[in-house]
């Protein structure tokens, strides 16, 4: 009796009204949504303009999405074009089926033409969309959940999946394996570790993507030869086992030459972008000084009426002191003999005071 396990939803798909909402493909467009949003991040901090890898991205998704389904007819044609096959079902994509190595390959097509549209290095572009492109296919992932397919070897670990049986399909329910939970799991882990090294070691040229390249086929093979769908051997091993330790080797070889070739980190990944940042900040900063400007001299004009009302006033408290003394002078039954004496030094003293006022 299995005490625990992973419950498979019981339907892959909810019908709204006459629309057919999959679960396979809300996993795909959320994992794609996902993969632009950290990909347009990771691009404005290497220097580029906010929103160039979605406008790659609409050349670098149907492309993919093409070819992930080419590979997947190719290398599992039996379905299709084999006995008893149904060459429309090929056009089916919501029903699964998607081969990764083909949305890659053909979407870096995709993704080369975009670049070139818009004159930015492919590599550069590749780089900062690879922890993207991981999340996305983690999130994608799940698909494979929702449509009770690609799963593992028997087992009655406390993590199985629970599959029910389908005579229609030739599916055999079960506990087994959750080959899309592991695989899931290690994309996260190759987007961390991608991101990490970015930030520790300045990869560029390319060499994040040829990274996440490396890391995931590393745990792709191991996946894969847990898996118990039909598919193509080749000296006993799967086809995509084999696919995953070629595009590895492929992969390390690049990331090597690559270091060799062109150490170091782009400067510039956008021609133009700096620059319409250097204006805006310059214009910017033109704006706060114009308001510190404006700001100043609202200050100053006050002090300035201050600074008149004042002279204004000294040169009234003088007149009246000139008046005062003339007073005196013009009365002089009111002066007394020893006033007298002191007038020569009350003059002196007035004449120089005045004399240090003007100055």
């Amino acid at each position: 009796m299995d005490l625990a396990f992973i419950p498979s939803p019981s339907v892959g798909v909810v019908h709204l009204g006459p629309i057919p909402l999959r679960g396979y493909a809300f996993c795909i467009i959320i994992g794609v949504f996902v993969g632009v949003w950290l990909g347009n991040k990771r691009w404005v901090q290497r220097g580029g303009r906010s929103g160039t890898v979605a406008d790659i991205a609409v050349w670098a998704v149907p492309f993919g999405l093409v070819g992930g389904r080419l590979y997947h007819v190719i290398t599992t044609y039996e379905p299709y074009f084999g006995p008893n096959g149904h060459p429309l079902d090929a056009f089916k994509v919501w029903e699964g089926g998607l081969g990764i190595w083909g949305a890659v390959a053909l979407g870096a097509v995709g993704a080369w033409i975009g670049c070139r549209r818009r004159g930015i290095p492919l590599p550069a572009y590749a780089d900062a969309l690879a922890p993207g492109l991981a999340l996305g296919q983690a999130i994608g992932r799940w698909g494979n959940w929702f449509n009770q397919e690609l799963y593992g070897k028997p087992t009655d670990v406390p993590w199985a999946l629970k599959i029910s049986s389908d005579p229609a399909i030739g599916r055999v329910g079960g506990t087994y394996h959750p080959t899309f939970l592991y695989e899931c799991l290690w994309c996260i882990g190759v987007a961390a570790l991608v991101i990490w090294a970015d930030k520790r070691f300045k990869l560029g040229h390319g060499r994040a993507f040829a990274l996440y390249v490396a890391a995931y086929c590393a745990g792709r093979a191991w996946i894969e030869y847990m898996r118990v769908d039909e598919a193509h051997h080749i000296l006993g091993l799967r086809l995509n086992v084999w696919t995953a330790l070629i595009v590895f080797v492929l992969a390390v070889a690049y990331f090597v030459i690559s270091a060799k070739r062109a150490p170091g980190r782009e400067a510039v990944v956008e021609p133009g972008a700096q620059a319409e940042e250097g204006a805006e900040g310059d214009a910017a900063e033109g704006g706060t000084d114009g308001d510190g400007a404006e700001g100043k001299l609202s200050v100053e004009k006050p002090a300035a009426k201050t600074a008149a009302k004042a002279t204004a006033d000294d040169a009234a408290a003088e007149s009246g002191a000139d008046a005062a003394g003339e007073s005196a002078q013009d009365e002089p039954g009111d002066q007394k003999p020893e006033d007298a004496a002191d007038e020569p030094a009350a003059d002196a003293k007035a004449a120089g005071s005045g004399s240090t006022k003007k100055s």
